[in-house]
């Protein structure tokens, strides 16, 4: 294997806090807020860069206007659609009440808003409803199941988010009639409309999980400025280094890392009722090693994988990934598939079940997960490719891949330790 390096667009905003208070300052937002005024700002269930940090900087801007700001979860029916387990998983991201300096309302409670043009009834969180203004914070980025002119951001997080499961469940069945981009779009101008809407604030992201941009938009420039910054969430998130792959390893999968665990928009695997979307990347077998702990045993997107690990399967809650599934209309995403005790067995059977290609030319990529992609490994196979790339670095080897006496795959960090080991 060789360990390399991938270079990405590197744009990020140098200071997090500066950044989010400059846009909240255009927004001239003292003309519109009351002292008093109770504001409801979203906090989602994406392992968003910095989402602490910036839900207390708009927090920390909101006292100075004399406000009385809290946070409600806009995650549809994650967590297991609970308050509780909503709460939860705030947690793994530092969003807690004692961090952000606010109360965080938490309830399944929905209130309906209105209907769209088709008659679909529109819901949202009966917390923010019943405040004086909502904020609307989310990451913009490609969705996992359709491809759209909007796809993941401000205006999903108003439909599905804020819907909690109750809404979430209602749009998944009617995308499946009438598509996701006509239903977002449909419900969010509901929600424009006749919901105390005071602005958003959109995040794009580098191919390094860091913070890229921060740009607020007024309810009426919402729906153009995202179609707008779509784009340049796409142009700048990571990808795998080839696009032929016989075997694709995946460390580790989660909610923390992609709605669906593992980001099809990255490995090419997608599965949907709805569809399937093109993508240049073909893997023929994909392995996936662990769950992360953030997760809170949620593995949808576990039915993507070819093969996995029984220490995986021992981590995942049913309950919520199967809530989570039915609630997306993704029943094929929680399909478990074949698992074994140790790396060493899923890989055997992974690789023998490429045809007649001899295993020493197989062609392997090894990934920590979908949300880092800036140091991987390839296959040795792979070397004229990499010489011929200047986006590529090699950093290290070729050396054998290793294992633990365990038969499991040792950690990514510790290959030169290894590697130095060997030489011993």
């Amino acid at each position: 294997m060789y360990r390399i390096r991938q270079t990405f667009d590197q744009t990020s905003a140098k200071d997090i806090s500066v950044a989010v208070r400059n846009e909240l300052t255009n927004l001239s937002l003292q003309k519109t807020i009351k002292s008093g005024d109770r504001i409801a700002i979203t906090a989602g269930s994406r392992g968003i860069s910095n989402i602490a940090l910036i839900l207390k900087t708009i927090v920390e801007y909101l006292n100075l206007l004399g406000a009385k700001p809290f946070l409600f979860p806009a995650m549809g029916s994650h967590g297991g659609a609970t308050a509780e387990g909503q709460v939860a998983l705030l947690r793994h991201y530092q969003v807690t009440e004692e961090v952000i300096g606010v109360p965080i309302l938490s309830s399944m409670e929905v209130m309906e808003i209105g209907k769209t043009e088709g008659g679909l009834p529109v819901y949202i969180d009966k917390n923010a409803l019943q405040s004086d203004h909502i904020i609307v914070v989310n990451r913009i980025k490609p969705h996992t199941k359709f491809k759209g002119p909007i796809e993941s951001g401000l205006m999903k997080m108003m439909v599905i988010g804020m819907g909690k499961q109750k809404g979430a469940d209602l749009y998944h069945k009617a995308a499946i009639e009438y598509g996701f981009p006509k239903i977002i779009v449909d419900a969010a101008r509901v929600v424009l409309k006749n919901g105390p809407i005071l602005f958003g604030l959109g995040i794009v992201e580098n191919g390094y999980d860091e913070t890229a941009k921060v740009v607020g938009l007024m309810p009426e420039e919402m729906e153009a400025k995202e179609k707008d910054l779509l784009p340049q969430a796409k142009a700048m998130m990571p990808k795998l280094p080839f696009d032929d792959i016989d075997l694709l390893i995946v460390d580790e999968m989660g909610k923390d890392i992609s709605g669906v665990g593992m980001d099809p928009n990255v490995t090419g695997r997608n599965r949907d009722i709805i569809g399937t979307f093109p993508h240049p990347t073909c893997v023929k077998r994909l392995f996936v090693r662990d769950l992360t702990a953030s997760s809170n045993g949620n593995a949808i997107g576990i039915g993507l994988a070819d093969l996995t690990t029984k220490r995986l399967v021992e981590k995942i809650d049913l309950q919520a990934t199967y809530m989570n599934c039915i609630t997306a209309i993704s029943l094929e995403k929680g399909a478990i598939p074949i698992y074994f005790e140790t790396d060493q067995e899923a890989m055997s059977v992974a690789l023998g079940s490429m045809g007649l290609i001899q295993r020493e030319r197989c062609r392997v990529v090894r990934i920590k997960n979908t949300l880092h992609l800036d140091e991987v490994e390839v296959s040795e196979v792979y070397k004229d490719e990499l010489l011929q790339r200047s986006d590529l670095e090699i950093l290290e080897g070729p050396y054998p891949m290793g294992f633990d006496s365990l038969g499991n795959l040792l950690d990514l960090q510790l290959n030169e330790t290894r590697k130095k080991d060997m030489v011993d």
